[in-house]
């Protein structure tokens, strides 16, 4: 059976994914990008789709991810753009066996590259394949609002901004017990922040980088989504309780390991321990 790539799981579960994150105003402009590892048997019916005549460098080593296919957001497409032409705003990758270079075999048209990001992507994809022991396969960056404006005003710890989440939203601890983590300020497309975010993976399913956006990571596309929606409704609740004055009352620390304990997670120990997130 062949198939037209286009018509994939897999390209048309990326349009619909970034399709939603624009609609959520996640990703202005070129904002944003976002990376899904395809197995080769998802392409045994799309191969003849596949070109492989233009190679790109990583600008990183990642030998461990050899091999390994990637379907990718392109540097300097819009999302809003992606579901009306897959073609020339994504780009299907296959890493070389040196792990130095990827090659693309289809789409990125018109002499189009992966995401600047391309880096930050692949190195977090290694954390949390480690982690995960393979299930990972998303890599989700945006530009969610509220929590880039909580960045201005939370104490930039993993701790504080886990906990003040926590305690915004019921569900929130179950979804991402294992809290946000949180870098320095750094200049994106860089070594360094690919390497700090991977680093921060290797603990977080979700990373803030203060003052420009958040990356998250799951299974599938809409675990990814799903995560990131969900830190970003606790901060549009936590955004609007500051406008409010601040709260009253709130989830406690003992509630907080009631609700691990019933949904069998371990929360995050430093997080549990914060008695004040806001200075």
């Amino acid at each position: 059976m062949t198939l037209p790539i286009e018509e994939s799981w897999f390209v048309r579960g990326m349009v619909k994914a970034t399709a939603d994150m624009w609609l959520k105003g996640w990703d202005e402009r070129n904002g944003g990008n976002v990376s899904l590892r395809v197995f080769s048997e998802d392409l045994d019916p799309c191969r003849q789709s596949l070109t492989g005549d233009r190679t790109v460098p990583i600008g990183e080593t990642v030998a461990e991810l050899a091999g390994q296919y990637f379907l990718v957001t392109g540097s300097g497409k819009y999302f809003r753009n992606v579901q009306l032409d897959p073609e020339e705003n994504l780009g299907l990758i296959e890493i070389a066996p040196d792990g130095k270079s990827a090659c693309i075999l289809w789409g990125l048209r018109g002499n189009g590259v992966p995401t600047s990001e391309l880096s930050a992507h692949l190195k977090s994809h290694r954390s949390r394949q480690c982690v995960t022991k393979g299930t990972s396969r998303v890599i989700m960056h945006c530009h969610a609002t509220n929590i880039i404006a909580l960045s201005y005003v939370l104490d930039l710890s993993a701790a504080a901004l886990t906990r003040a989440l926590w305690e915004m939203s019921t569900e929130c601890l179950v979804v991402f017990p294992d809290g946000i983590g949180v870098l320095p300020w750094m200049v994106p497309g860089t070594v360094a922040i690919g390497e700090a975010t991977s680093t921060a993976m290797q603990k977080h399913s979700l990373v803030l980088w203060p003052f420009h956006g958040i990356f998250g990571s799951g299974a599938t596309l809409d675990e990814a989504f799903g995560l990131i929606d969900t830190a970003e409704k606790a901060s549009e609740v936590l955004v609007k309780v500051l406008s409010m004055g601040g709260k009253k009352q709130s989830i406690t620390t003992q509630q907080l390991k009631d609700l691990g304990a019933r949904f069998q997670v371990n929360p995050m120990p430093e997080a549990l321990a914060v008695e004040k997130w806001i200075s």
